[in-house]
């Protein structure tokens, strides 16, 4: 029997999330990267699937998905992640997060049974994927880390905070693509200077580096630097949108050029920031964007 075939598959845990806005309003939902980056590569027309970690007494995988495309795959776990986020500021550019419950980790062999061209971990925090993991994935198919899930660590206490990746020069070399935000590349490479940073994670072996900021997405593949900027009309929807930028990033760049590849990501993401939760529009939603916005 022929195994089902995917552009990507995205993996990581699906999280209760308890959003605490600067005026005390507080939300409730069912949220997670893999949800963010299942629903854009989807709704792009990649061909995805999803595959996440959650106990079902806690929430329902199905109906968290119910207007993504993705072909959904799961598996029980003792404890499903959950994380209050309390921001600060009108843009959520600060907050305070806290670890409340961790799902289980992931391991190659829970994964389903597909074929996949691009492996997209999706992470959470640290633990969500143990580091021989991506050389497993790398034996398969191209592998996509967002590189949060190895520097957000969860204290005893809860709270969350930022180390460096321990083994990343002996695990960059197996990672295809890796996405990184400002503040993070400069976690892991002690430089705030964008290029650099991707220049240094590129010679320490990652093949292609994707690094996000509020202004702009920068590109480097070891040849060339590509830059787009961020040209949202709002912010409402902010949450999710480093996962909505990898994700629309790699389902273009299977079939375009960096430089193409990081223009569709960016106007994707500047559309997605328009309306709260994870984007449920088009392929021609964005292409229209483009015309009304990046024709510059």
């Amino acid at each position: 029997m022929k195994k089902p075939a995917y552009d990507t598959m995205v993996i990581g845990p699906l999280s209760l999330d308890i959003m605490i806005d600067c005026h005390d309003h507080e939300d409730r939902l069912t949220g997670g990267a893999v949800i963010q980056s299942g629903y854009a590569a989807s709704n792009i027309g990649g061909r995805t699937a999803v595959f996440t970690k959650l106990n079902p007494a806690d929430a329902d995988v199905y109906d968290a998905f119910k207007n993504c495309p993705a072909d959904v795959y799961w598996k029980l776990s003792a404890h499903t992640t959950s994380i209050r986020n309390k921001y600060f500021t009108e843009d959520k550019e600060t907050r305070e997060c806290t670890l409340l419950s961790k799902s289980d980790s992931f391991a190659f062999e829970d994964l389903p049974p597909v074929d996949t061209k691009i492996y997209h971990f999706a992470g959470l925090t640290y633990g969500d994927f143990p580091d021989e993991l991506f050389v497993k994935a790398s034996e398969k198919g191209k592998v996509a880390v967002d590189v949060q899930c190895l520097l957000r660590h969860g204290e005893a206490d809860g709270s969350m905070n930022f180390y460096d990746w321990e083994n990343k020069k002996k695990y960059l070399p197996y990672i295809d693509f890796l996405k990184t935000d400002a503040a993070e590349a400069k976690i892991l490479t002690g430089t705030d200077d964008r290029k650099e940073a991707a220049k240094i994670l590129h010679e320490w072996g990652a093949k292609e580096i994707v690094i996000t900021h509020n202004t702009e997405v920068l590109a480097y593949d070891g040849n060339e630097y590509c830059v787009s900027p961020i040209r949202a009309r709002s912010l409402v929807g902010r949450t999710g949108r480093g996962d909505t930028t990898f994700a629309g990033y790699l389902v273009e760049r299977l079939g375009h050029t960096m430089k193409d590849a990081l223009l569709f990501a960016t106007a994707l993401v500047s559309l997605k920031m328009e309306t709260p939760g994870p984007f449920c529009g088009t392929r021609e939603d964005v292409e229209r964007y483009i015309r009304e916005f990046y024709m510059d």
